[in-house]
């Protein structure tokens, strides 16, 4: 988990404090729950990251790798923390898309991470008590219920979709953290929007993103337990190799990669920066390996020439 040394008051926290294993031990420690939740990602998964390759850096052995499915088919990749409850981050490829959100979804739940998988695809949670087997290892509706400074913020957010299939399958708990509503339904929103925007009007091609959070401990309790980690701060950055050369100065700058970072606070604000800048950024405020890299190559093209066109 990306572990913030940046304090976070709230009211419903708590710190904790764990090791962090480093990649090579991490690669020898991780084992497969049962189906998708995986030790490396499928190549079908892998799809959803540019070039094929996921973040590198951002591991520890609590860490889950999800190839998150809806109805049959893979709609994008996690990276999930079974100690915090939450996403380390979600992997996705943006869909041109007119913004609206699909409101009419119930939430999610994970079951290949519970001991006993009911298939690979993402299910409503049922009525009545879960079985402990599942709170074990994610969130559920029951953490969120009675929280009254945070909501539910998707990492994959469902207006960089565009699919009813791929915007359903966002509503899991297992792609969503504790965002400050203010924080969620103001600057971060907005910034969704500009990059939801860009992207539709200037990447002519394929736009790999990659959304995730920092914590420093505190948690969302329920039942005098820690239950959710609450995030410190939320980044993002995309990757579009095949964009719109003529486009404006002030959007063309901004390719083919770039990011963004905001602290999950009421009085935030987002800052935009390049995709380096970011990685040093979170190498600065977080524990992650100094190999920490969020786009294979920082997302230059295979063959350079092309920007040259």
């Amino acid at each position: 988990m990306l572990k913030s040394f940046v304090p976070f008051a709230s009211m419903v926290s708590t710190v904790r404090v764990r090791s962090v294993l480093t990649w090579s031990m991490l690669l020898v420690a991780l084992v497969t729950v049962q189906a998708e939740v995986q030790a490396h990602f499928s190549p079908e998964c892998k799809e959803f990251m540019y070039m094929g390759t996921p973040p590198l850096g951002l591991q520890d052995q609590s860490l889950k790798k999800i190839c998150q499915r809806y109805n049959g088919k893979p709609r994008f990749a996690t990276l999930y923390d079974t100690f915090d409850h939450i996403p380390v981050y979600s992997a996705y490829t943006f869909k041109r898309s007119d913004g609206f959100k699909k409101m009419d979804v119930s939430w999610m739940y994970e079951p290949q991470l519970s001991t006993v998988s009911t298939g690979r695809d993402m299910q409503p949670f049922p009525q009545g008590d879960l079985h402990s087997k599942f709170e074990d290892a994610q969130a559920v509706l029951e953490d969120y219920s009675n929280v009254v400074n945070y909501e539910r913020g998707q990492l994959n957010p469902d207006e960089h979709q565009a699919d009813p299939d791929d915007k359903a399958a966002t509503y899991t708990l297992t792609n969503v953290v504790p965002q400050v509503q203010e924080f969620n339904n103001g600057p971060w929103k907005t910034q969704e929007h500009t990059v939801r925007q860009r992207l539709n009007n200037y990447c002519r091609g394929t736009a790999y993103v990659v959304t995730g959070v920092t914590t420093s401990g505190h948690t969302i309790r329920r039942h005098n337990q820690n239950r959710v980690g609450i995030p410190t701060y939320l980044w993002s950055a995309y990757c579009c190799i095949d964009y719109d050369h003529n486009a404006p100065f002030a959007e063309r700058s901004k390719f083919p990669a770039f990011a963004y970072h905001g602290m999950n606070v009421k009085a935030s604000t987002v800052q935009e920066m390049s995709v380096p800048d970011l990685e040093g950024f979170l190498k600065k405020v977080t524990y992650v390996d100094k190999r920490f890299q969020i786009f294979y190559d920082n997302c230059l093209p295979p063959d350079n020439s092309l920007h040259l066109l």
